[in-house]
């Protein structure tokens, strides 16, 4: 697997608790939503620590790598897409997804959320092309797929199949509610 890409690193080594999650907190503030910090810490409570810490917060624990003795921490700062309006006509349930995908229907996912996101758990064999990356790589997709677009939540997978739509495809469907409340069997850089 590549290295996951964050669009910070916070070197936090050889700090003890609490001062991993106080560097977090104020490193977190510099990210504008939807960006991905690294977070380097020798503190094997930290895992445990940032993971509440995000969740109390609002902001998305994504995973942890081990790289010898330093945990390398992804946390991906919320953007408040919860509460976004979905546009996107055609949309299918996790569930009715999970039912194509179980009876081997020809069909192309696509992962819209950022690598680091995609790397920590995804569903097998989907296609993953970043939001900011879409418009640059429509030549990977083929027009006349039936495509099921996913994210976290439903809302940059909305915005990413009216982005298909505008540019001649027609059989695009978003995922709702997405990964945040996928039961099916997912991938992960961790297995």
């Amino acid at each position: 697997m590549n290295e996951i890409k964050a669009n910070l690193i916070l070197d936090a080594k050889g700090l003890a608790c609490p001062m991993p999650i106080v560097k977090t907190k104020k490193t977190m503030t510099t990210l504008e939503a939807g960006q991905v910090l690294e977070v380097l810490a020798t503190d094997k409570g930290s895992t445990a620590d940032l993971k509440a810490w995000a969740g109390s917060t609002g902001h998305q624990y994504l995973g942890t790598l081990e790289d010898g003795d330093v945990l390398k921490h992804y946390l991906r700062k919320s953007s408040g897409e919860e509460e976004i309006e979905r546009k996107h006509p055609n949309v299918a349930t996790n569930e009715e997804l999970l039912t194509k995908l179980q009876n081997n229907v020809n069909i192309v996912v696509v992962d819209v959320r950022e690598a680091a996101e995609y790397a920590f758990d995804h569903i097998p064999n989907a296609q993953s092309i970043p939001m900011g990356e879409l418009e640059s790589r429509l030549n990977e997709l083929n027009k006349e797929d039936e495509i099921y677009v996913v994210c976290r939540t439903g809302s940059r997978s909305d915005f990413a199949a009216q982005k298909l739509a505008e540019n001649g495809f027609s059989n695009v469907i978003n995922v709702l509610p997405g990964m945040s409340q996928w039961t099916g069997e997912t991938k992960s850089i961790n297995n």
